[in-house]
């Protein structure tokens, strides 16, 4: 049996940007060079400094690794996703991991949110030779807007792979709508500490366990 991700056009698309994405690593960006470790993790921590850093990573894909974009797809199958909102697609990478579960679940609607245009643009040309793009709602500016208004009425899964910094700040513009057992998957959580204190809470609604050293698995509760 195949899947839309195991089988083409999806599956050589991705292979091809995963090995393009290695090829170009963020450590190879200005944006870090001499900056020391310490200050890297206090820019990604930051709620003010986030834009022009992120925004001089433009050239770079910044993805999910392919294990968690097979996590990504069999959560989403598994739950039925039928509404998953993705903080931060970059070139649409794990968003096709996303876009193929809810083609296998019979459609559905990603709202995909990324700030830097030029990525918007290879992620809405990455989707459409993947013959996705009609499951993908693109919105291109801050998050913080973007995703204030025209949500849903119910979310099935969330994806956080944006400035790490804003990940509370974002589940409280979801978090109304978060159905009971929605999944949320956030990456890169140790630049985020407010957001797993929050997610750690089972008093406040959640329950929560780590992926692997860097993605968080969550669950909502009620």
């Amino acid at each position: 049996m195949t899947t839309t991700l195991s089988s083409a056009p999806v599956a050589p698309l991705l292979a091809r940007l995963f090995a393009e994405a290695e090829a170009n690593p963020p450590a190879l960006a200005s944006a870090f060079a001499g900056i020391s470790g310490e200050e890297q993790r206090r820019l990604l921590r930051s709620k003010t400094d986030y834009v022009a850093l992120y925004s001089r990573l433009g050239d770079f894909a910044l993805p999910v690794s392919p294990a968690v974009g097979t996590l990504l797809y069999m959560l989403g199958r598994a739950t039925n996703a039928r509404t998953i909102v993705e903080f931060g697609t970059s070139f649409g990478i794990s968003t096709l991991h996303l876009a193929a579960a809810l083609r296998d679940n019979g459609g559905g609607r990603v709202i995909a949110t990324e700030f830097e245009p030029s990525k918007i643009d290879r992620a809405k040309a990455n989707l459409a030779e993947a013959g996705l793009a009609d499951l993908v709602d693109f919105r291109a500016g801050d998050a913080l807007q973007t995703l204030a208004a025209n949500l849903p009425e119910t979310i099935d899964l969330v994806l956080l792979d944006g400035a790490k910094a804003l990940y509370a700040d974002i589940l409280d513009l979801l978090e109304p709508r978060l159905r009971q057992g929605a999944i949320l998957i956030a990456d890169n959580v140790d630049h985020c500490p407010d957001y797993l204190e929050r997610v750690g809470n089972v008093a406040g609604g959640y329950m929560s366990m780590p992926f692997n050293d860097e993605v968080e698995l969550s669950i909502r509760l009620r």
